[in-house]
């Protein structure tokens, strides 16, 4: 920053502190230098909202005045209306896929649906899927060449991108983000979660953000500097990304009290580092995390890299962080299974025009990408969870890890839902915890024997913490895990006498 920008920000500070409310143009008295007000106003723009200042055209002028106290997010009848029906069919905005698409285009110096373009964004799809998969360090992701980028936003971006968007959702719904909040997305790539937030603030009011972003590839950010700024509305104020590697990224140089810090689909990226250096890197960006703040891990559902990211989440724990959810350690003892695979799973979106194009070859399940299922884990310092409860000391029911004696047996237990339908058309199945279990455990609803007194676990929620009376326990053998197994005889109901009590 420059000396006179510098003035310029220690001037607008100390009128907006003996001031509640004053014009832009009122500064220019205190400055050293003869400038415009809009010469002023370029320099203060990036500042206001770190400054909890609004501000307000005015003629030739701008009317800077105190923003409102933050408070916990609501929504109105409206806006929930608005949400549900988005989710229930969801689909990129045209407004942001004709401003991809424009970027493809300008990018390719083609029409983005030029059969060359697209073929080569094939390809790149192709590549990065097949890398994806590979192992050990041979597994490397990178975004350095165009065409990586492109193949990202045709056929991962519009899945992340509704993905984000139902997390955030959930999280206002459960109070934990306010009216006014910093956050800041590391990996941000070409900008899924800005234009994720942007695009949810465009059915709320009340809502505004200020994004702080880190990416380390130039592609990346030149396709974030075309695409993200003309998505962004009003109540969005969006900060040029900070280019940095993750593991050299420092805290200094990032805003104090964050509400909300998003690792979204990166962190498993990151090659060559164990668990513990993952942690020790969030562990030191949580330096600037509010103490009311949340971190959102997100990762995708297949194995390896939900196993790792719950392993990730109970090495943050021991760091000294608390799970939100979706896990809650109804004991109130610590998770002590090895491997735990477990995810959330919501409605296909609608595949946008462009990847319906890519899709128009002989292969064309290769380019088709509609299924929305993550792992995800919230932490805080505070020591707030989703789910309070814990179970009565005098409750009868079997705890997971003494499950072995219960083998061929009829037993209550209460359990964290923690999936959503594994099963078939015979058999319902759901993975479920208590975090006590040193193995797998399913519960299994066999179509024949649905009743209105089993069938809540059908309509539960992931993380939502259900009692299940009269289960049969079984031992697959083959998979070294229990079935538990419900009959017409047994009962589900919510383990609090009201749901989210």
């Amino acid at each position: 920053m420059q000396a006179n920008e510098k003035e310029i920000i220690s001037t607008l500070k100390y009128v907006s502190h003996m001031k509640h409310e004053l014009r832009l143009s009122e500064i220019k008295a205190y400055l050293t230098n003869d400038m415009s007000v809009d010469q002023i106003y370029d320099i203060v723009k990036p500042f206001l909202y770190e400054l909890d200042l609004d501000v307000i055209a005015e003629g030739a002028d701008f009317r800077i005045k105190h923003a409102p106290p933050a408070v916990i997010m609501k929504l109105n009848k409206e806006e929930l209306k608005k949400n549900e029906f988005f989710f229930k069919s969801a689909v990129i905005s045209p407004k942001l896929q004709t401003i991809i698409e424009q970027y493809i285009s300008k990018k390719t110096g083609k029409k983005w649906d030029d059969p060359v373009v697209l073929d080569r964004i094939r390809k790149a799809v192709v590549y990065q899927k097949n890398r994806y998969w590979k192992e050990g360090t041979s597994r490397r992701i990178s975004y350095e060449k165009g065409y990586n980028v492109l193949g990202y936003l045709a056929y991962q971006f519009p899945v992340y991108f509704v993905q984000f968007q139902h997390i955030f959702y959930n999280m206002i719904q459960a109070g934990i983000l306010k009216t006014r909040m910093k956050i800041l997305d590391v990996g941000t790539g070409p900008g899924t979660v800005p234009l994720a937030i942007a695009d949810f603030c465009r059915r709320v009011e009340d809502l505004k953000v200020g994004i702080y972003c880190v990416e380390l590839y130039d592609e990346n950010i030149e396709a974030f500097s075309y695409i993200v700024p003309q998505y962004i509305p009003d109540s969005v104020k969006l900060q040029e990304p900070i280019k940095s590697d993750l593991l050299k990224l420092e805290p200094d140089i990032l805003p104090e009290n964050i509400d909300l810090m998003v690792f979204s689909n990166v962190l498993n990226e990151v090659h060559g580092i164990s668990i513990e250096q993952k942690a020790d890197i969030v562990m030191k960006l949580a330096q600037r995390l509010a103490s009311d703040g949340s971190i959102l891990l997100i990762e995708p559902a297949d194995r390896r890299n939900s196993v790792e990211m719950r392993k990730l989440s109970i090495a943050l724990k021991e760091a000294g962080l608390w799970i939100y959810a979706p896990c809650s350690f109804i004991w109130g003892s610590g998770c002590s299974l090895k491997e735990c695979w477990s995810f959330e799973q919501k409605q296909d979106i609608n595949p946008p025009l462009l990847m319906r194009k890519l899709a128009e070859c002989g292969e064309s399940y290769r380019y088709i990408n509609t299924d929305i299922k993550y792992s995800y884990s919230i932490l805080r310092k505070d020591g707030l969870s989703k789910e309070c409860y814990r179970v009565p000391s005098k409750a009868k029911f079997a705890r997971f890890s003494k499950m072995g004696m219960h083998k061929d047996k009829r037993i209550n237990v209460v359990c964290s839902l923690m999936s959503g339908d594994l099963g078939d058309e015979k058999y319902s199945l759901y993975k479920v915890c208590d975090g006590t279990s040193r193995k797998a455990i399913y519960a299994v609803l066999p179509r024949h024997n649905v009743t209105e007194n089993n069938s809540l676990i059908k309509r539960a929620n992931y993380g939502e913490i259900l009692e299940l009376h009269n289960v049969l326990v079984n031992y697959n053998k083959d998979k070294d895990s229990y079935n538990l197994l419900l009959t017409k005889g047994s009962t589900v109901k919510w383990a609090c006498n009201e749901k989210g009590s």
